[in-house]
Protein backbone atom coordinates (compact mmCIF):
# COMPACT_ATOMS: atom_id res chain seq x y z
CA UNK A 1 0.00 0.00 0.00
CA UNK A 2 0.85 3.44 -1.09
CA UNK A 3 -0.05 6.37 0.59
CA UNK A 4 1.02 10.22 -0.18
CA UNK A 5 -0.05 12.70 2.59
CA UNK A 6 -0.67 16.56 1.23
CA UNK A 7 -0.20 19.01 3.74
CA UNK A 8 1.26 22.60 4.00
CA UNK A 9 4.11 22.13 5.89
CA UNK A 10 5.56 19.04 7.03
CA UNK A 11 9.05 18.94 9.30
CA UNK A 12 10.03 17.81 12.83
CA UNK A 13 10.04 21.36 13.51
CA UNK A 14 6.60 21.77 12.96
CA UNK A 15 5.38 20.52 16.81
CA UNK A 16 1.58 20.94 17.03
CA UNK A 17 -1.28 21.37 14.76
CA UNK A 18 -2.77 19.68 12.18
CA UNK A 19 0.60 19.30 10.37
CA UNK A 20 2.14 17.49 13.80
CA UNK A 21 -0.53 15.02 13.14
CA UNK A 22 -0.36 14.26 9.65
CA UNK A 23 3.62 13.19 10.61
CA UNK A 24 2.66 11.23 13.19
CA UNK A 25 0.02 9.18 11.32
CA UNK A 26 2.66 8.78 8.47
CA UNK A 27 5.53 7.46 10.46
CA UNK A 28 3.31 5.16 11.95
CA UNK A 29 2.11 3.66 8.81
CA UNK A 30 5.85 2.94 7.76
CA UNK A 31 7.03 1.81 11.45
CA UNK A 32 3.73 -0.48 12.33
CA UNK A 33 2.02 -1.55 9.07
CA UNK A 34 5.06 -1.44 6.48
CA UNK A 35 3.60 0.40 3.79
CA UNK A 36 5.36 2.81 1.63
CA UNK A 37 4.77 6.77 2.60
CA UNK A 38 5.18 9.59 0.72
CA UNK A 39 4.29 13.85 1.58
CA UNK A 40 4.33 16.60 -0.64
CA UNK A 41 4.41 19.79 0.84
CA UNK A 42 5.77 23.00 0.51
CA UNK A 43 9.17 24.39 1.56
CA UNK A 44 8.24 26.98 3.94
CA UNK A 45 8.02 26.62 7.94
CA UNK A 46 6.90 30.05 8.32
CA UNK A 47 3.06 29.79 8.17
CA UNK A 48 2.76 33.33 8.31
CA UNK A 49 4.70 33.99 5.49
CA UNK A 50 5.10 31.11 3.56
CA UNK A 51 8.64 31.90 2.80
CA UNK A 52 10.59 29.34 1.19
CA UNK A 53 12.93 28.09 4.12
CA UNK A 54 13.91 24.43 3.33
CA UNK A 55 15.16 23.37 0.04
CA UNK A 56 13.12 22.49 -3.02
CA UNK A 57 14.21 18.17 -3.00
CA UNK A 58 13.05 15.23 -1.50
CA UNK A 59 14.44 13.81 2.00
CA UNK A 60 13.64 10.90 4.22
CA UNK A 61 11.67 11.91 7.50
CA UNK A 62 11.58 9.11 9.84
CA UNK A 63 11.02 6.60 6.86
CA UNK A 64 8.40 9.10 4.82
CA UNK A 65 9.83 10.58 1.90
CA UNK A 66 9.17 13.68 1.82
CA UNK A 67 8.76 16.09 -1.37
CA UNK A 68 8.95 20.18 -1.07
CA UNK A 69 7.62 22.33 -3.47
CA UNK A 70 8.86 26.03 -3.43
CA UNK A 71 5.68 28.71 -2.93
CA UNK A 72 5.76 30.83 -6.08
CA UNK A 73 4.71 33.66 -3.64
CA UNK A 74 4.37 34.60 -0.10
CA UNK A 75 1.41 35.63 1.78
CA UNK A 76 1.68 39.76 2.04
CA UNK A 77 -1.09 42.52 3.62
CA UNK A 78 -3.47 41.47 0.66
CA UNK A 79 -3.98 38.64 2.17
CA UNK A 80 -5.56 40.63 5.35
CA UNK A 81 -7.51 42.81 3.15
CA UNK A 82 -9.00 39.64 1.79
CA UNK A 83 -9.83 37.96 4.93
CA UNK A 84 -11.77 41.04 6.10
CA UNK A 85 -13.60 40.91 2.89
CA UNK A 86 -14.22 36.95 3.05
CA UNK A 87 -14.85 36.55 6.65
CA UNK A 88 -17.94 39.67 6.50
CA UNK A 89 -19.88 37.43 4.37
CA UNK A 90 -18.40 34.49 3.98
CA UNK A 91 -21.38 32.39 2.57
CA UNK A 92 -22.01 35.67 0.16
CA UNK A 93 -18.48 35.89 -1.11
CA UNK A 94 -18.31 35.46 -4.74
CA UNK A 95 -16.54 32.75 -6.31
CA UNK A 96 -13.90 35.47 -7.58
CA UNK A 97 -13.32 36.48 -4.23
CA UNK A 98 -13.05 32.73 -2.72
CA UNK A 99 -10.56 32.07 -5.48
CA UNK A 100 -8.41 35.02 -4.67
CA UNK A 101 -8.65 33.92 -0.79
CA UNK A 102 -7.68 30.60 -1.73
CA UNK A 103 -4.52 31.71 -3.22
CA UNK A 104 -3.41 34.07 -0.85
CA UNK A 105 -3.83 31.78 1.80
CA UNK A 106 -1.63 29.83 0.31
CA UNK A 107 0.93 28.12 0.27
CA UNK A 108 0.79 28.76 -3.54
CA UNK A 109 2.85 25.74 -4.27
CA UNK A 110 1.67 24.58 -8.27
CA UNK A 111 4.66 21.99 -8.95
CA UNK A 112 2.92 20.38 -5.93
CA UNK A 113 -0.69 19.66 -7.94
CA UNK A 114 1.30 18.26 -10.60
CA UNK A 115 3.19 15.81 -9.25
CA UNK A 116 -0.71 14.65 -7.69
CA UNK A 117 -1.58 13.88 -11.39
CA UNK A 118 1.50 11.71 -12.24
CA UNK A 119 1.75 10.36 -8.48
CA UNK A 120 0.66 6.30 -8.41
CA UNK A 121 -0.46 6.60 -5.15
CA UNK A 122 -3.48 4.46 -4.14
CA UNK A 123 -4.76 6.95 -1.40
CA UNK A 124 -4.01 10.75 -0.95
CA UNK A 125 -4.65 11.85 2.31
CA UNK A 126 -5.44 15.67 2.27
CA UNK A 127 -4.76 17.34 5.69
CA UNK A 128 -6.33 19.93 6.45
CA UNK A 129 -9.46 21.60 4.56
CA UNK A 130 -8.40 25.09 5.01
CA UNK A 131 -5.24 25.44 2.65
CA UNK A 132 -4.56 26.16 -0.93
CA UNK A 133 -2.53 22.60 -1.36
CA UNK A 134 -6.35 20.69 0.07
CA UNK A 135 -8.52 22.54 -1.66
CA UNK A 136 -6.89 22.62 -5.36
CA UNK A 137 -4.99 19.63 -5.18
CA UNK A 138 -7.65 17.21 -3.88
CA UNK A 139 -10.15 17.33 -6.35
CA UNK A 140 -7.31 16.51 -8.75
CA UNK A 141 -7.24 12.93 -7.17
CA UNK A 142 -10.78 12.77 -6.18
CA UNK A 143 -11.53 9.03 -6.11
CA UNK A 144 -8.21 8.20 -4.27
CA UNK A 145 -8.77 10.90 -1.77
CA UNK A 146 -9.44 10.90 2.24
CA UNK A 147 -9.51 14.46 3.83
CA UNK A 148 -8.60 15.28 7.54
CA UNK A 149 -10.74 18.29 7.52
CA UNK A 150 -9.34 19.59 11.19
CA UNK A 151 -12.61 22.00 11.24
CA UNK A 152 -13.95 24.06 13.81
CA UNK A 153 -16.29 26.57 13.91
CA UNK A 154 -14.96 29.67 12.03
CA UNK A 155 -16.00 31.99 9.69
CA UNK A 156 -14.03 30.65 6.72
CA UNK A 157 -15.48 27.18 6.55
CA UNK A 158 -18.72 28.49 5.85
CA UNK A 159 -17.37 29.53 1.78
CA UNK A 160 -19.11 27.53 -0.58
CA UNK A 161 -15.96 26.36 -2.02
CA UNK A 162 -15.14 24.61 0.73
CA UNK A 163 -18.35 22.50 0.47
CA UNK A 164 -17.10 20.92 -2.74
CA UNK A 165 -13.73 20.09 -0.77
CA UNK A 166 -15.45 18.19 1.50
CA UNK A 167 -18.07 16.84 -0.90
CA UNK A 168 -15.52 15.68 -3.19
CA UNK A 169 -13.43 13.44 -0.42
CA UNK A 170 -14.11 9.58 -1.30
CA UNK A 171 -13.11 9.29 2.72
CA UNK A 172 -13.56 11.76 5.58
CA UNK A 173 -11.72 11.43 8.76
CA UNK A 174 -12.13 13.14 11.99
CA UNK A 175 -10.46 13.27 15.08
CA UNK A 176 -14.13 14.10 17.61
CA UNK A 177 -17.55 13.55 17.06
CA UNK A 178 -18.29 17.82 17.60
CA UNK A 179 -16.19 18.10 13.98
CA UNK A 180 -18.05 15.51 12.56
CA UNK A 181 -21.09 17.36 13.52
CA UNK A 182 -20.51 20.78 12.79
CA UNK A 183 -19.04 19.69 9.19
CA UNK A 184 -22.21 17.43 8.48
CA UNK A 185 -24.23 20.43 9.65
CA UNK A 186 -22.33 22.37 6.81
CA UNK A 187 -22.20 20.42 3.88
CA UNK A 188 -24.17 17.15 3.01
CA UNK A 189 -21.45 14.10 3.63
CA UNK A 190 -23.62 11.90 5.84
CA UNK A 191 -23.48 9.47 3.19
CA UNK A 192 -19.77 9.92 2.66
CA UNK A 193 -17.74 6.69 4.24
CA UNK A 194 -16.46 8.35 7.57
CA UNK A 195 -13.91 7.55 10.03
CA UNK A 196 -13.78 8.91 14.00
CA UNK A 197 -9.93 8.13 15.22
CA UNK A 198 -8.43 11.34 16.79
CA UNK A 199 -4.37 11.02 17.31
CA UNK A 200 -2.31 8.40 19.79
CA UNK A 201 0.01 9.61 22.30
CA UNK A 202 3.35 7.90 23.35
CA UNK A 203 3.44 9.22 27.25
CA UNK A 204 7.37 9.90 28.84
CA UNK A 205 8.57 10.15 32.38
CA UNK A 206 9.99 13.62 31.55
CA UNK A 207 12.38 15.56 33.61
CA UNK A 208 10.36 17.45 36.08
CA UNK A 209 13.40 18.88 37.96
CA UNK A 210 14.87 20.21 34.72
CA UNK A 211 11.52 21.49 33.85
CA UNK A 212 11.58 23.55 36.75
CA UNK A 213 14.99 25.21 36.95
CA UNK A 214 14.76 26.03 32.62
CA UNK A 215 11.26 27.80 34.02
CA UNK A 216 12.88 29.34 36.84
CA UNK A 217 9.92 27.83 39.09
CA UNK A 218 11.80 26.42 42.23
CA UNK A 219 9.85 24.50 43.95
CA UNK A 220 6.23 26.26 43.36
CA UNK A 221 3.17 24.76 42.32
CA UNK A 222 2.16 25.69 38.95
CA UNK A 223 -0.52 25.26 36.39
CA UNK A 224 0.71 24.70 32.44
CA UNK A 225 -0.33 25.37 29.37
CA UNK A 226 1.28 24.01 26.65
CA UNK A 227 0.96 25.21 22.79
CA UNK A 228 1.61 28.37 20.92
CA UNK A 229 1.36 31.68 22.93
CA UNK A 230 -0.83 33.31 20.40
CA UNK A 231 -4.27 35.20 21.17
CA UNK A 232 -5.94 33.45 18.58
CA UNK A 233 -4.90 29.88 20.94
CA UNK A 234 -6.32 31.89 23.93
CA UNK A 235 -2.99 32.69 25.63
CA UNK A 236 -4.09 36.28 26.16
CA UNK A 237 -7.28 35.42 27.45
CA UNK A 238 -5.96 33.09 29.89
CA UNK A 239 -3.18 35.59 31.23
CA UNK A 240 -5.72 38.12 32.17
CA UNK A 241 -7.78 35.82 34.01
CA UNK A 242 -4.56 34.27 35.76
CA UNK A 243 -3.60 37.80 36.78
CA UNK A 244 -7.11 38.20 38.27
CA UNK A 245 -6.98 35.16 40.06
CA UNK A 246 -3.84 36.42 41.68
CA UNK A 247 -5.17 39.46 42.69
CA UNK A 248 -7.86 37.95 44.77
CA UNK A 249 -6.06 34.04 45.53
CA UNK A 250 -2.24 35.53 46.39
CA UNK A 251 0.06 32.84 47.03
CA UNK A 252 2.92 30.92 45.36
CA UNK A 253 0.95 29.36 42.18
CA UNK A 254 2.66 30.40 39.04
CA UNK A 255 1.58 29.73 35.30
CA UNK A 256 3.29 28.60 32.63
CA UNK A 257 3.08 28.86 29.24
CA UNK A 258 5.40 25.99 27.19
CA UNK A 259 5.08 26.60 23.30
CA UNK A 260 6.42 28.91 20.65
CA UNK A 261 5.40 32.63 21.33
CA UNK A 262 3.95 34.28 18.70
CA UNK A 263 2.41 36.97 21.02
CA UNK A 264 4.23 39.00 23.52
CA UNK A 265 2.36 39.19 27.14
CA UNK A 266 2.78 41.90 29.64
CA UNK A 267 5.27 41.36 32.29
CA UNK A 268 3.50 39.39 35.31
CA UNK A 269 5.82 37.79 38.26
CA UNK A 270 3.81 34.30 38.03
CA UNK A 271 3.60 33.92 34.57
CA UNK A 272 6.70 32.23 32.60
CA UNK A 273 6.96 32.07 29.58
CA UNK A 274 9.26 28.90 28.38
CA UNK A 275 9.38 29.20 24.63
CA UNK A 276 9.87 25.66 22.66
CA UNK A 277 11.00 22.82 25.09
CA UNK A 278 12.18 19.55 24.50
CA UNK A 279 10.03 16.23 24.99
CA UNK A 280 11.72 15.40 28.20
CA UNK A 281 11.05 18.92 30.06
CA UNK A 282 7.21 19.55 28.04
CA UNK A 283 6.96 15.85 30.03
CA UNK A 284 8.18 17.23 32.59
CA UNK A 285 6.26 19.86 32.84
CA UNK A 286 2.95 17.74 32.79
CA UNK A 287 4.12 15.88 35.13
CA UNK A 288 5.22 18.63 37.78
CA UNK A 289 2.11 20.56 37.34
CA UNK A 290 -1.01 21.28 38.92
CA UNK A 291 -3.54 21.16 36.16
CA UNK A 292 -3.15 21.71 32.84
CA UNK A 293 -5.20 24.74 31.10
CA UNK A 294 -6.38 24.86 27.15
CA UNK A 295 -7.87 27.77 26.47
CA UNK A 296 -7.42 28.09 23.16
CA UNK A 297 -11.88 28.22 21.82
CA UNK A 298 -10.57 26.68 18.16
CA UNK A 299 -9.27 22.63 18.14
CA UNK A 300 -9.94 20.02 16.00
CA UNK A 301 -8.56 17.33 18.48
CA UNK A 302 -6.00 18.84 21.18
CA UNK A 303 -3.53 16.54 21.79
CA UNK A 304 -2.29 18.07 24.75
CA UNK A 305 -5.37 17.16 26.51
CA UNK A 306 -4.21 13.76 26.22
CA UNK A 307 -1.15 14.04 26.90
CA UNK A 308 -2.41 15.94 29.92
CA UNK A 309 -4.57 13.19 30.97
CA UNK A 310 -1.07 10.63 30.06
CA UNK A 311 0.62 12.50 32.43
CA UNK A 312 -2.36 11.69 34.70
CA UNK A 313 -3.32 15.22 35.73
CA UNK A 314 -6.77 17.01 35.89
CA UNK A 315 -7.71 19.40 32.96
CA UNK A 316 -9.52 22.95 32.55
CA UNK A 317 -10.69 24.06 29.11
CA UNK A 318 -12.75 26.49 27.07
CA UNK A 319 -16.03 26.00 26.91
CA UNK A 320 -15.85 27.71 23.44
CA UNK A 321 -14.14 24.89 21.75
CA UNK A 322 -17.26 22.52 21.02
CA UNK A 323 -13.72 19.44 20.58
CA UNK A 324 -12.28 19.92 24.13
CA UNK A 325 -15.61 20.45 25.72
CA UNK A 326 -16.68 16.89 24.11
CA UNK A 327 -13.39 15.56 25.34
CA UNK A 328 -13.99 16.52 28.91
CA UNK A 329 -17.74 15.61 29.42
CA UNK A 330 -17.08 12.43 27.86
CA UNK A 331 -14.28 11.29 29.81
CA UNK A 332 -15.28 13.15 32.95
CA UNK A 333 -11.68 14.24 33.18
CA UNK A 334 -11.97 17.69 33.73
CA UNK A 335 -13.80 20.98 33.97
CA UNK A 336 -14.55 24.18 31.90
CA UNK A 337 -15.00 27.57 31.82
CA UNK A 338 -17.32 30.23 29.85
CA UNK A 339 -15.86 33.58 31.86
CA UNK A 340 -13.91 34.39 34.26
CA UNK A 341 -16.49 33.71 37.39
CA UNK A 342 -16.30 29.76 35.63
CA UNK A 343 -12.77 30.59 35.75
CA UNK A 344 -11.80 31.01 39.39
CA UNK A 345 -14.61 28.66 40.09
CA UNK A 346 -12.55 25.92 38.42
CA UNK A 347 -9.71 26.51 39.81
CA UNK A 348 -10.44 26.87 43.07
CA UNK A 349 -12.66 23.36 43.11
CA UNK A 350 -9.66 21.44 41.62
CA UNK A 351 -6.78 22.90 43.71
CA UNK A 352 -9.31 22.78 46.79
CA UNK A 353 -9.78 19.41 46.93
CA UNK A 354 -7.31 16.98 46.33
CA UNK A 355 -9.44 13.96 46.36
CA UNK A 356 -11.28 15.67 43.18
CA UNK A 357 -8.31 16.14 41.29
CA UNK A 358 -7.11 12.72 41.34
CA UNK A 359 -10.50 11.70 40.00
CA UNK A 360 -10.47 13.48 37.36
CA UNK A 361 -6.53 12.73 36.29
CA UNK A 362 -7.70 8.89 36.68
CA UNK A 363 -11.01 9.61 34.31
CA UNK A 364 -9.03 11.08 31.84
CA UNK A 365 -6.21 8.87 32.09
CA UNK A 366 -8.83 5.75 31.34
CA UNK A 367 -10.52 8.00 28.22
CA UNK A 368 -7.01 7.76 26.87
CA UNK A 369 -6.15 4.68 27.66
CA UNK A 370 -9.43 3.49 26.18
CA UNK A 371 -9.06 5.51 22.51
CA UNK A 372 -6.11 6.89 22.35
CA UNK A 373 -3.37 4.64 21.80
CA UNK A 374 -1.18 4.25 18.78
CA UNK A 375 -1.18 0.73 17.98
CA UNK A 376 -4.86 -0.18 18.03
CA UNK A 377 -5.53 3.53 16.30
CA UNK A 378 -3.45 2.92 13.29
CA UNK A 379 -4.62 -0.42 12.56
CA UNK A 380 -8.13 0.82 12.75
CA UNK A 381 -6.76 3.71 10.46
CA UNK A 382 -5.12 1.33 7.83
CA UNK A 383 -8.04 -0.59 7.22
CA UNK A 384 -10.13 2.52 6.46
CA UNK A 385 -7.50 3.82 4.13
CA UNK A 386 -7.54 0.10 3.05
CA UNK A 387 -11.27 0.35 2.22
CA UNK A 388 -10.55 4.04 0.50
CA UNK A 389 -8.24 2.61 -1.98
CA UNK A 390 -10.14 -0.62 -2.72
CA UNK A 391 -13.13 1.59 -3.87
CA UNK A 392 -11.37 3.86 -6.08
CA UNK A 393 -10.28 0.62 -7.64
CA UNK A 394 -13.88 -0.73 -8.27
CA UNK A 395 -15.06 2.94 -9.81
CA UNK A 396 -11.60 2.59 -12.03
CA UNK A 397 -12.84 -0.91 -13.07
CA UNK A 398 -16.85 -0.15 -13.58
Amino acid sequence: MKVTFVTPRYATEVVGGAEYAARMLAERLVSQLGWTVEAYTSCALDMDTWANYFDQATQDVNGVAVSRFSATQTRDAKFLHTSLRVHARPALATRALQEEWIDQQGPLVPELLDALTSSDSDVFVFYPYLYYPTVRGLPLVAKRSVLHPAAHDEAAIRMSIFGEVFGTASGLVFQTDAERRLSESLFPISHHPQLLLGLGVDPQPGDEAGFREIAGLGDRPYLVCLGRVDAGKGTTLLARYFAEYKKRRPGPLALALVGAIKDQLGGHDDIVLTGLVSDEHKWGALRGAEILISPSPFEAFSLALVEGWSAHKPVIVNASCIATREHVERSRGGLWFDSYTSFESALDKVLGDSKLAMQLATHGQSYVDERFRWPALIDRYGKFLTRVAERSQMKVAT
